[in-house]
C-alpha cells in the first residue's frame, strides 16, 4: 500500500498533492470531476447575465436560421402574440418603423440610449423620443404617437419609470387597450416585475423581457428577432 508523503513533504500545492503516491489518484479523480462539473455549468450559460440557468430554453418559430439566442418557455408564450401583431401590421402598413421605445426622461442618456443603440446596431428601426419627439409631451401621448408609427412598442421599466408612472396618471383603459392589442413589450431593468406590479398591475400583467435574466445586448437581440421580418 502506498504511503502518504504529507508528513515529510507536505501538500501545500496542487502539484505536491498530485505527486503523492497515496493521494495523487484521489486528487486526479476530484480534479476531473470538478472540471467536468464546471464545464457543464458553463455550457448552460450560467452567470454573466446571459441565457442563464433556469427553465430549459429553445428557439421560437421566428428566430432566423443560425440564431444562437435562446428563450424561456414563458418568453415564447408571452412574445408569440406580439410576433403575430408584427406580421399583421407589417403586411398592412409596410412603411412603419419596427418598434418605438418608451422610457423615463431620466433614462434618456443611460439605459434607454444603450438599448436604442443596440437595437439600431442590430438593424431595428426605432422610434425614440430623444430624436422623434419634442420635450414636455406626456407619456401616454408619446405612447400613442409611437405606436401609431411603429409595429410594436417597448416600455423600458426602470426605477425612474416606476417613480414617474403615478405622476403621469396613466389611465387604466388606455393601458388596457394597448395590452389587449398585443403591441406592448415591457423590458424590466434594474427593478422587478413585483415592483412594477405595485405601481401598474396592468402593465405587469404582460410579461416581457428582463435584463436580470439576460444582459441588455441579448435583450436587444431578442427584440430584433421579434420585430423584424
Amino acid at each position: 500500500m502506498s504511503r502518504c508523503t504529507a508528513p515529510r513533504q507536505g501538500h501545500r500545492s496542487a502539484s505536491a498533492r498530485a505527486n503523492c503516491p497515496a493521494c495523487g489518484s484521489r486528487f486526479s479523480s476530484y480534479r476531473s470531476y470538478s472540471t467536468t462539473s464546471y464545464s457543464s455549468a458553463g455550457s448552460n450559460g450560467g452567470g454573466g447575465g446571459s441565457n442563464s440557468s433556469g427553465p430549459s430554453r429553445s428557439r421560437p418559430r421566428w428566430s432566423p436560421s443560425g440564431s444562437t439566442v435562446l428563450y424561456t418557455p414563458n418568453e415564447i408564450r408571452s412574445l408569440t402574440p406580439i410576433r403575430e401583431t408584427v406580421e399583421t401590421r407589417a403586411a398592412q402598413q409596410p412603411d412603419l418603423r419596427d418598434v418605438f421605445l418608451c422610457h423615463a426622461w431620466d433614462d434618456r442618456q443611460g439605459p434607454a440610449k444603450e438599448l436604442h443603440d443596440l437595437l439600431e446596431a442590430a438593424g431595428v428601426k426605432v422610434w425614440f423620443s430623444e430624436k422623434d419627439l419634442g420635450l414636455g409631451v406626456p407619456m401616454m401621448r408619446a405612447i400613442d404617437k409611437g405606436l401609431a408609427n411603429s409595429r410594436i412598442g417597448l416600455v423600458l421599466v426602470t426605477p425612474a419609470l416606476l417613480n414617474r408612472l403615478p405622476k403621469e396618471g396613466v389611465a387604466d383603459k388606455e393601458l388596457s387597450a394597448l395590452l389587449a392589442g398585443n403591441q406592448l413589450v415591457p423590458i424590466v431593468h434594474n427593478t422587478t416585475y413585483e415592483e412594477l406590479r405595485n405601481v401598474s398591475p396592468l402593465l405587469a400583467s404582460r410579461s416581457g423581457l428582463d435584463t436580470g435574466e439576460d444582459n441588455m445586448a441579448i435583450v436587444a437581440s431578442k427584440i430584433a428577432e421579434l420585430a423584424t421580418l
